[in-house]
């Protein structure tokens, strides 16, 4: 049951219980603002995610604009839905979901919860607004197409949403189940076209609206609607991947009948990874589990079951090297590499700080300064002691053999890790694998860059 859940949780490290469920076989985690203090604290909180389950979907909303996690504490840097449709530039949109792309590949997420398909056609609606590309149809097509194909071919997946259209609703699902009280043919010419356009653009994933359309079902909100995401979504638009719910604990889902509930429904109507929202626990998975087994056919928890798992597949496959990676992609020509030197794919890339050049200070460096997820170790201290034993590691360090406590953490790495490198950033003069003859943020993204060339797959 574990298997299509993506629960949220509390805090900026990974909580034991969610650590438990993963390597239990929990389909992943959805990260929120609470969980973001720094790109570091992410790297470091999806690092410990990756160790208790290697192939977990990390969910994330990170839409550009005003929805943004990653940048919760400072505000997204790039311009939202709104005004991208309204310059209506693609080749500016699609640059703009790239740079969003590269972000959550830098910080190893690789499900992103966008980009809004919803047609604003409503100006009141107090949820979508600016998150929406425009009122027009083909406008948000357009746009949504472009930003969908500029994360799929990154790596990243997208999840387009809000299923069949949240833009005219004059509420808000968080708050209460809103209602579209339209024909079916008013939604294939106003609501669907850029979810045609997503599914057309490679969208591995769609994500449904808690929203109540009595024309079209006069029962079930979408999450929970046969009709809607089996003959609409399913066989009319001829969408195969995954369909992901919004979160349940909206009062649009679960008001009135609970969590648990809300899950059995969305999963028997025909979604496929439920996103539970913030603030899960182990009894509320369990609860969910309870209310499953009473209320939906194995089939059907078996069909999801599998399209997840194809999800997860496909998330491991390979990604086009990150922006910052491609400006260094011509300096590895001066590394000093010994042949036959390869990573292997899942090293964790340590940091040992020594005592900084003056002349240097204390500029960012090497593989973290170019947004790779590293852990940093003091020169003298040993590897971090929730590093599991067998786990190989990418020892970077300046000037190793003017270090002897260094360069002896080298040979243990060397002899006692298979598949682990060292890297020397400095002048080297002593026995290592990699010497790049500098550090800069420049020299780091190269690295990284020659890392992934050889498939390591640590960045994500």
């Amino acid at each position: 049951m574990d298997a299509v859940l993506l629960p949220g949780f509390v805090g900026t490290t990974l909580p034991g219980w969610v650590a438990d469920r993963l390597r239990g076989g929990l389909a992943g985690v959805c990260l929120y603002g609470e969980n973001v203090e720094s790109l570091g604290q992410v790297q470091s909180l999806i690092w410990q995610i990756r160790q208790a389950k290697p192939d977990a979907i990390v969910a994330i909303d990170e839409e550009g604009g005003d929805v943004t996690r990653l940048h919760y504490s400072e505000g997204s840097p790039y311009p939202g839905a709104a005004l991208l449709g309204r310059l209506d530039d693609l080749e500016l949109t699609a640059v703009v979901g790239r740079a969003v792309a590269d972000d959550l590949v830098f910080a190893g997420a690789d499900l992103n919860l966008a980009p809004v398909a919803d047609v604003n056609s409503d100006p009141r609606n107090p949820v979508i607004g600016v998150r929406s590309f425009g009122a027009d149809p083909d406008l948000v097509a357009r746009h949504v197409a472009a930003f969908t194909r500029a994360h799929e071919a990154v790596g990243v997946a997208t999840s387009v949403k809000h299923f069949p259209g949240h833009g005219a609703t004059a509420s808000d699902s968080h708050l209460a189940l809103p209602v579209v009280d339209v024909p079916l043919d008013v939604l294939r010419a106003r609501d669907l076209p850029p979810f045609r356009a997503a599914i057309e653009a490679g969208a591995r994933t769609v994500m449904t609206s808690h929203i109540l359309l009595p024309q079209v079902d006069p029962v079930n909100p979408a999450t929970f609607s046969a009709r809607i995401l089996g003959d609409i979504l399913r066989r009319e638009l001829g969408f195969a991947g995954v369909v992901v719910s919004d979160a349940l604990d909206m009062t649009g889902a679960s008001g009135g009948i609970g969590i648990p509930a809300a899950a059995a429904r969305a999963l028997a109507a025909g979604c496929d990874l439920l996103c539970l929202g913030t603030g899960g626990s182990p009894e509320q998975l369990d609860a969910i589990g309870d209310a499953v087994v009473r209320e939906v056919e194995p089939s059907r928890l078996a069909d999801a079951t599998a399209r997840v798992a194809a999800l997860i597949d496909s998330l491991r496959g390979p990604r086009t090297r990150p922006v910052s990676a491609q400006l260094g992609e011509r300096l590895d020509r001066g590394f000093a590499i010994v042949e036959g030197a390869l990573p292997h794919p899942d090293a964790v890339i340590v940091v040992v700080e020594t005592t900084a050049n003056i002349a240097v200070g204390l500029a960012p460096w090497g593989p973290a300064a170019a947004g790779a997820p590293v852990l940093h170790i003091a020169a003298g201290d040993p590897l971090p002691a929730d590093l599991a034993a067998d786990t190989p590691v990418v020892l970077v360090a300046k000037d190793v053999h003017r270090h002897p406590d260094v360069a002896a953490l080298a040979d243990v790495v060397r002899t006692g890790r298979p598949g682990s490198l060292v890297v020397d950033m400095g002048w080297p003069s002593g026995p290592v694998d990699i010497a790049t003859f500098g550090a800069s943020r420049g020299v780091g993204a190269a690295l990284v860059g020659w890392l992934m060339d050889q498939g390591w797959r640590g960045w994500h």
